[in-house]
Order: C-alpha cells, then structure tokens, then sequence
C-alpha cells in the first residue's frame, strides 16, 4: 500500500496525458489517442493536441467516431475495432445505464438488444456518406417503437439521440461533421462484427486508470455511464492499491513507479472543454474548491480551462475575428504575476495555431 496526497495524484495525470513537455509526435502516436479526445465544440480536438504536440495536428490515422458515453471523440482508426469490443456493455444493467433517457422511457426494459438492434440498422443504412438526419430517418425506421419518439415540430418519429450514438461504433460509423451540415459515413476497412458479448472491458478500466487514475469503480462508472455495481463486478484483478489523501483507489502496478516519481510541472497550458484532462470523475481532486465546479462543468457551453504550473488556475472562452485572428478571454481564479500573464499569452498563440489563424490576443479579466 502507498499513501499519495492529491499534488502527486496531479502530477502523474499531467504526465500521462502529455501536458508537461510539449512533445514533437504526430498526434495519432500520442499515447492520450489511447484514452480519446473528445470533440466538444468545432477544432476543440486540435487545441488539445497542440496543448500535447508541436508536429502538425492533422493525421490520416485518426478518424472521429461516436465512443465513450456515446460522445465524439478522436480515436486512432486502428483502434477503432478493439474499441468497440471494449465499449460493448457488459451486461443488459450497464446496457440500460448507459442508455437510459426521459425521451425512450421503455428503452431499458431492452437492455442490450436496444443497441443490437441499432447498430444493426446503422450498418443497413449508412453505406456512403449522408445527413445526420437522413441516417437518423433511415434508422429509425428499422428499429422497434420503444427505441423512437415523437417529434412534434417534425411530425416523425426519431429515434433516441443517446441510444443510437452508443450504437454508432459498432454500427461501423464515423462522424465526418456536426453542426448544421452534420454528416455521417462508414468507417473504412471496418469488418469487425457487432460484438456477441463486452470483450476487453479490464483494458478498457486499465487505461482509464493509467491515465486519469488512481481511481476505484465508481468514477469509472461515471466515465463510462454506466453503474458503481456494474463496474465493480468487472474490475480486474493485479492493479495495485493506493490510499489518495487516506480515500482508497487503484492503479496498474505498471504505473505506480511513475506515480510515486511524478514532478509538478511548471509552465502554462491551454486545453478545450472536455479535455482528458478534464474527464477524470474525481472533480474534487481536480479542483477542490466546489464552487468553480460550477463555473468548468456546465450544463451548456463548458469554457476551457487555463492550467498553470500543474493547477487548474482559470477559464478562457474564444472568439474568432476572421480568418486572421483569435482572440481570448481569460478569467483567473486567482491573480497572476506579469510573468504568469506572459506564460499564457504565448499559450495562446497554440490556440491560434490549432483554429488555423496567424494570431491570437488575450485578455485578461
């Protein structure tokens, strides 16, 4: 047993993650694509691969698909096969948490069969690139009436947003834009079956943990939407024990070297809402003053968050002025030094580097 204090607990994630030196890798070799990033808002994957990366940030190896909570996230298309397997629900209980909604209130009664029978029909309909919403017509129209709502200002019946991103994966979908031009396509040279039964949900929590850990069931759970009972039935065996600030928690053995050696990284970075970062369930370690938890995660519209010497110390919110320049509000939560200020000026500029503009400028408030 090894006794942690959340500084440590900080210093381990910043390095795993890749936020203490800014390596030269092409993005698809950064070990967080492992974990995913999720896309929050448009180019919010690029922000956090230039917090991560100096090298170019587009690589052909990467494709975005619905995975983790059913949300968009950039995987490693090599990946994306074993990941399916990985996410596949461990049972109809974890199936029926994950997809559970006020909208398809009889969806739970269905378990897994809810998201066989979607993917199943994802697979029918989306064969080329198309409209979000034609899929979302075309496979409504294939899956049972529980799965499906009435949507008066439609005058149709859709299916559950929840339930069919959980599905998209195994459906063999990938997401090619959002907004107002959402489309959808299939996932290239993807022959993997829809999966029979979870398999491979200890890597799955391993890698969870070898990044945003020491942690125990229950935030796994919360990352995955899933239950703390579900989660602890499957929760493997070899991973070392580790008291956080007394709380008790786990970490793969191959990780506790690295825990106890982690060093407080100094210098600035900028990261999107919803960085991996940010997706450790155990928020009162991240941020232990629960009044800013209100002010990182929103129901709507999350800024991101300026990290400082190894503390979440801010938010920034960006503005785009053209084609030429981005320009950023920062609000700190604490007063910054001329040279702290100076750190994250620079910071801005990979901002900058990530929407595609020349410049960037930042205000403080």
């Amino acid at each position: 047993m090894i006794n942690v204090d959340r500084a440590q607990v900080m210093a381990f994630r910043l390095t795993a993650l890749g936020l203490t030196e800014r390596a030269s890798a092409r993005p698809a070799d950064l070990p967080v694509l492992e974990l995913g990033l999720q896309e929050y808002t448009p180019g919010s994957t690029h922000v956090a691969l230039a917090a991560r990366t100096s090298a170019p940030l587009e690589d052909e190896r990467l494709v975005t698909v619905w995975a983790a909570r059913g949300a968009p996230h950039l995987h490693r298309r090599a990946d994306a096969e074993t990941l399916t397997a990985q996410l596949w629900p461990v049972s109809d209980t974890d199936a029926s948490a994950r997809i559970k909604s006020g909208q398809t209130p009889d969806v739970v009664r269905l378990g897994v069969a809810a998201l066989r029978a979607t993917a199943e029909a994802l697979r029918e309909v989306v064969r080329e690139p198309m409209p979000r919403g034609e899929a979302s017509a075309g496979v409504s129209a294939r899956v049972p009436p529980e799965l499906t709502f009435e949507c008066k200002p439609c005058r149709a019946r859709h299916i559950g947003g929840n339930i069919w991103q959980h599905s998209g994966l195994a459906g063999g979908v990938q997401v090619l834009s959002r907004g107002h031009d959402a489309m959808l396509g299939p996932l290239p040279d993807f022959t993997a079956p829809i999966p029979l039964a979870n398999r491979g949900i200890a890597e799955l929590i391993g890698a969870y943990l070898r990044f945003l850990g020491p942690a125990g069931p229950a935030e796994v759970a919360r990352y995955l939407q899933s239950t703390t009972a579900e989660m602890r039935a499957v929760w493997p065996d070899g991973l070392a024990e580790v008291r956080v600030d007394g709380r008790r928690a786990w970490l793969p053995e191959a990780s506790v070297s690295a825990l106890e050696s982690a060093a407080t990284p100094a210098g600035a970075r900028l990261l999107p809402a919803m960085d991996p970062l940010l997706q450790a369930r155990d928020r009162d370690l991240l941020v232990p003053d629960r009044e800013r938890h209100k002010e990182l995660w929103r129901a709507l519209g999350n800024p991101g968050v300026v990290l400082l010497d190894g503390e979440i110390v801010g938010v920034w919110r960006p503005r785009m002025a053209g084609r030429k320049r981005v320009d950023l509000t920062v609000t700190t939560f604490v007063p910054l030094t001329t040279g702290q200020r100076a750190l994250v000026e620079a910071e801005a500029q990979e901002v900058a580097r990530a929407r595609g503009v020349p410049a960037a400028t930042t205000v403080f408030e």
